[in-house]
């Protein structure tokens, strides 16, 4: 039976990558809101771009075009944040198997520690990858921002 001491140090180590879990979860909490509002965007923009070809008489290009450009930013950015999500949600699972690997190990006394390793730079990593693609997408949110404030304000 293992000591109070040995017992938090095995607590210890599994509350590391529990941390990660908890940051994990706020991201795709957060990245699922943004997905949500670029899916709305979308949508808003492409009922626009309908009613636009449906009912007037002579369309004008340059919104039109405005539209189109629009409806693909907002695709490219749901595709960046889908991927973000689903990268979130895998590095999710490899945190969690982490903790649960911490344990099972603890508790049959392996010294296979390696596989530990191997789950955290492999979560760490994935989670490195995921901020790239939410910081890809944030730039293109920058762009698409940019793009209308420079058709909004253009002289007539």
């Amino acid at each position: 039976m293992p000591n109070l001491s040995d017992t938090l140090t095995i607590l210890s180590a599994m509350f590391t990558p529990a941390v990660l879990v908890s940051a994990c979860g706020s991201l795709i909490l957060t990245t699922s809101q943004r997905l949500s509002r670029s899916i709305e965007r979308q949508r808003d923009v492409a009922k626009q771009l309908r009613h636009q070809q449906r009912h007037a008489a002579a369309p004008d290009p340059a919104e039109h075009t405005h539209l189109r450009l629009q409806l693909s930013f907002a695709a490219r950015r749901a595709r960046l944040l889908q991927q973000s999500m689903t990268i979130l949600h895998l590095t999710l699972a490899v945190f969690i198997a982490s903790i649960c690997t911490i344990g099972i190990f603890e508790l049959v006394n392996s010294s296979a520690t390696w596989i530990i390793a191997v789950l955290s730079v492999l979560g760490s990593g994935l989670l490195l990858y995921a901020s790239v693609l939410l910081i890809r997408e944030s730039r293109l949110a920058l762009s698409d921002v940019a793009e209308e404030t420079t058709y909004l304000t253009k002289p007539e």
